[in-house]
């Protein structure tokens, strides 16, 4: 019974840790995104901290990754920013692509 007991411990123990790695790189996928759009929208160096926050807030609204890709858009839509949903995507997939690296090589 106590080796049962110590192998569920231990799955519970990496679950925590599983589920921790990714909120973390979730936030940092937002905010490598965040900053991918400031860019974009040719903000100032304290606009463009501020708003990569922003855009990490924004994942905690609903579930998923819907309310991060609207904010975007219509953010990067009302500043001018020629861009279609798609792309936005796009750069959405490509920066968890980026964030999960930078967790590996422990950036």
């Amino acid at each position: 019974m106590t080796s049962f007991e110590d192998r569920e411990r231990a799955f519970e123990a990496k679950f925590a840790r599983d589920e921790e790695l990714q909120f973390r790189i979730t936030a940092r996928r937002n905010k490598l995104l965040g900053l991918w759009a400031a860019e974009r929208m040719g903000l100032t160096a304290e606009e463009t901290d501020a708003y990569a926050k922003s855009v990490v807030q924004a994942d905690f609204e609903e579930a998923g990754d819907e309310d991060v890709v609207r904010k975007l858009f219509a953010d990067l839509v009302s500043a001018g920013v020629d861009v279609d949903e798609g792309t936005v995507r796009a750069a959405l997939d490509a920066k968890a692509v980026e964030a999960r690296r930078q967790f590996i090589e422990g950036v």
